[in-house]
């Protein structure tokens, strides 16, 4: 077997290398008790979007179809129409950047750098090892009472993020654990299979330490959803492996099962004593629902959620959550968001940011599954795992967003999720053309046609 050179590395992962440099750098710990702000994984992300840029000059080529460019610039029709109508000109072009980073130009960048099924598979890879080592610094947390305070411990797993993101952990979990489901249901090769399912098993035990009750819920429908496109028989058996865990983990280790038990059966918990996050979530879609009925059509503006929180909310709502642990102090950290994407959309942009952006995303779906029906037309042939990978991906964080928004550390990570998923349902055949005439280097791995489902 010939030794890889670094040039020839070079050639396989070159392009590849600035999106992976943003999922590697969102492994950084995050300073106890930070107030947010940039990132080096979202500086990353800019590199990434000048890299691509670089990138399609150097190729002289299209960079997007017709329908991949529709899809995804879909949401600047309403961002531009809430920036202009935002309370401020700063409020406004600072909310018009950050939604424009996360669903159009990182999506659009990463479509552009992965060439093929090859790069995706990748991607996906090393979105299960970031996974990982979140989830083991996770556990570590949990099993050394150094975590986010939960209950009066400090056991709440929430990896490098600190008790000021307590989602993040748990989205990155989330994302590592799905893309393992897919590779092990689609892959056809065993050790790759066998690997993706020892991974995801791994991944089960920080998902339910981290107490996140969306994270949960979006993990089971999007696994779900994945056994069901996968096909029956594959469904029955890893079904199968996933109770035997189940019992073992809980049954007969009771790796915290008196609290998990607690936090699940909090999630029915609405309306029959809920508990104080759950009042003020449904309070605060309260408020966002009662913003967009003073605003159908525009909303009140990027970033204008929470200078109008107070004159739409009721008494109900708390003046904070409170945080502690995890290396940081007790904190009262104030309600900012209505913690559900589709009413924070609602409320800030109205009707024609709801349509633009979740059109974009319902487009991405249709084309994603798509995909998948071609692949399992060609008798479960070679993009099985990818397609699961990306509608898994997809459809956990279209449920997540009904208990969750951006912000954060971890969200850079979901424009790059996003540009795995378009590049599934985006990606075009001229692209794959151009893949196949490329000059290799000498001895390099051969890849496979772009997207040729």
């Amino acid at each position: 077997m010939p030794r890889l050179t670094v040039r020839q590395l070079l050639h396989d992962y070159g392009p590849l290398l600035p999106v992976l440099a943003v999922v590697a750098l969102i492994a950084l710990p995050v300073a106890p008790g930070g107030d947010g702000g940039a990132t080096p994984a979202d500086a990353a992300s800019g590199l990434l979007v000048g890299h691509a840029v670089l990138h399609l000059v150097r190729r002289r080529r299209r960079p997007l179809t017709r329908t991949a460019a529709t899809v995804l610039a879909l949401p600047v029709v309403g961002l531009a129409v809430a920036a202009a109508g935002a309370a401020s000109a700063g409020a406004g072009v600072t909310g018009f950047g950050r939604y424009l980073q996360i669903f159009v130009l990182v999506p659009a960048s990463v479509v552009v750098l992965l060439r093929d099924r090859a790069d995706l598979r990748v991607l996906a890879w090393a979105l299960v090892g970031l996974a990982l080592w979140q989830g083991g610094i996770g556990v570590n947390q949990f099993a050394t009472g150094t975590g986010a305070s939960y209950m009066g411990e400090d056991i709440r797993a929430v990896g490098t993020f600190g008790a000021t993101d307590v989602m993040g952990m748990a989205t990155v979990v989330a994302f590592g654990l799905v893309c393992a489901v897919g590779l092990a249901l689609g892959s056809t090769a065993g050790r790759q299979r066998a690997v993706a399912v020892t991974c995801a098993l791994a991944l089960c035990v920080p998902l339910a330490v981290s107490f996140s009750r969306g994270a949960w819920i979006a993990t089971a429908v999007a696994c779900g959803a994945q056994l069901a496109l996968a096909g029956l028989r594959r469904a029955v058996r890893v079904l199968a492996v996933v109770i035997a865990a189940g019992v073992v983990l809980v049954g007969g280790l009771g790796v915290g099962s008196a609290m998990l038990q607690e936090r699940l059966s909090s999630i029915g918990q609405v309306t029959d004593a809920p508990d104080q996050s759950v009042t003020d979530r449904y309070t605060m879609w309260a408020a966002a629902v009662d913003m967009w009925s003073d605003h159908p059509l525009t909303g009140v503006g990027l970033k204008g959620f929470p200078e109008q929180r107070d004159g739409h909310a009721s008494l109900a709502l708390s003046s904070g959550s409170d945080t502690e642990g995890a290396g940081a102090a007790f904190r009262k950290q104030p309600l900012l968001s209505p913690h559900n994407m589709y009413l924070l959309v609602l409320a800030e942009q109205g009707l024609i940011g709801v349509l633009a952006l979740v059109g974009s995303w319902l487009g991405l779906l249709v084309c994603g599954l798509r995909g998948l029906v071609r692949v399992r037309r060609a008798a479960d042939g070679p993009g099985l795992d990818c397609a699961l990978a990306a509608c898994g991906l997809l459809v956990w964080q279209l449920v997540d967003f009904v208990y969750a928004d951006i912000g954060g550390p971890s969200t850079v990570l979901t424009a790059v999720c996003f540009g795995l998923v378009a590049w599934w349902a985006l990606a075009d055949r001229a692209s794959a053309a151009e893949v196949a005439v490329r000059v290799p280097a000498p001895a390099v791995r051969p890849r496979e046609e772009a997207v040729a489902r």
